[in-house]
């Protein structure tokens, strides 16, 4: 093979490309048109099925000055309205999360009732309606809602049509053989970071920062430590063809069989994956902007992002497990939850130091190295989504 096919192959950037906009990454404007142009446009991931199991259980959802409630109704039908009353437009639900005493949505402020089903007015604390008031003029307003493999996911627009070869910008193939919908969830982690939803996106994109920031995971995945995610990142990958070093045809280190604290599965590999799936050792599934999905022998972890403000986003975990391995006595969930967890805990500080780098007065455009190819189609898909 010649050095220009190898070149051809090579997933590196053939040449130095620029960032986007230093103040894209803090000033209040353009922040507020992202989340306009980009958060609510697109479809967001909200939680796993398992966390909205239950009848007139509920989520809700701040998507910048935008808050939806997503429920699951008396008859187990997910339904997803603007947090709002057609009164006078008070919240709904307060919470998080919760469930409903009953089965309509009762409005905290003037006592309008909704119906969970389908969110029409059941009725108003009126003692008399007036001449020509209907109610059914004044439903709660859809949100577009489905469940994919377990994952709920939401788009502000009602008649939004969910595609998930458009949705995911990685895809999820690799998550075929993963029971995603029959899973429960172990553990949830919320943690606020101080850093503009990109900048984590970025660090998430690239592994130059792997060695020196992640001194762990590079025990459990050599190719890490080359600062690369793939083995043709680099254009000399043809002279490693073959290898049964992981640290050239990447997946994990021998003897490793899941990101965990000691790299052990415990005994509770999933059943339904093959050989491919295990000698690969992860597989990822991304949704720009919301969530990515990693999944590992005995787990699959599922990481969200919303923005908070221009320098604030929030990142929430869950980790699912099968139901046999989470109730087994001889399985310690702590093992992966705590590695995952010093792992994101990395990866926000430095994202919180690049964030608060990027104010230098005369910083106004970075630039991508050949390793940053993930970055650069990133920027591309959030320029065409402002255009």
């Amino acid at each position: 093979m010649s050095d220009q096919q190898n070149e051809a192959e090579c997933n590196a950037l053939s040449r130095s490309e620029p960032s986007l906009p230093a103040n894209w990454y803090y000033d209040p404007l353009h922040y507020a048109q992202e989340v306009k142009s980009i958060w609510q446009r697109t479809w967001l991931y909200v939680c796993h099925t398992d966390a909205l199991a239950e009848p007139l259980t509920y989520r809700t959802l701040e998507i910048g000055d935008q808050s939806v409630v997503v429920l699951r109704s008396a008859e187990g039908e997910l339904r997803a309205f603007h947090n709002s009353c057609r009164h006078r437009g008070s919240i709904l639900c307060t919470e998080r999360q919760g469930r409903l005493k009953s089965k309509l949505i009762v409005c905290p402020y003037h006592q309008w009732s909704y119906a969970v089903s389908d969110g029409h007015l059941a009725r108003t604390s009126s003692f008399k309606e007036p001449e020509g008031f209907d109610k059914a003029d004044y439903p709660l307003f859809p949100v577009a809602v489905t469940e994919w493999r377990g994952c709920i996911m939401i788009n502000l627009d009602p008649a939004a049509r969910w595609d998930m070869q458009q949705v995911f910008s990685y895809s999820p193939e690799n998550l075929a053989n993963y029971p995603l919908e029959d899973m429960v969830v172990g553990h949830t982690w919320r943690k606020v970071m101080n850093c503009n939803w990109k900048t984590f996106w970025e660090n998430f994109n690239e592994c130059l920062h792997c060695p020196n920031i992640h001194p762990e995971l590079g025990k459990l995945v050599p190719l890490y430590t080359r600062r690369i995610m793939e083995p043709k990142d680099q254009p000399d990958w043809p002279q490693h063809q073959g290898s049964d070093d992981p640290k050239f045809r990447g997946g994990l280190a021998k003897g490793v069989e899941t990101w965990s604290m000691d790299g052990s599965a415990q005994n509770h590999v999933i059943e339904s994956l093959n050989d491919e799936d295990l000698s690969r050792g992860y597989s990822y599934g991304v949704s720009m902007p919301s969530v990515f999905i990693g999944a590992y022998a005995d787990h699959v972890r599922i990481v969200r992002l919303l923005p908070i403000g221009p320098e604030q986003t929030e990142l929430v975990a869950e980790w699912l497990f099968e139901k046999d391995t989470l109730n087994a006595a001889d399985y310690d969930m702590s093992n992966v939850v705590d590695f995952a967890k010093l792992v994101m805990g990395q990866d926000s500080a430095a994202s919180e130091l690049n964030q608060r780098g990027m104010h230098a007065a005369p910083f106004k455009q970075g630039v991508l190295m050949p390793e940053e190819y993930e970055i650069k189609d990133m920027h591309d898909w959030i320029r065409a989504h402002l255009a």
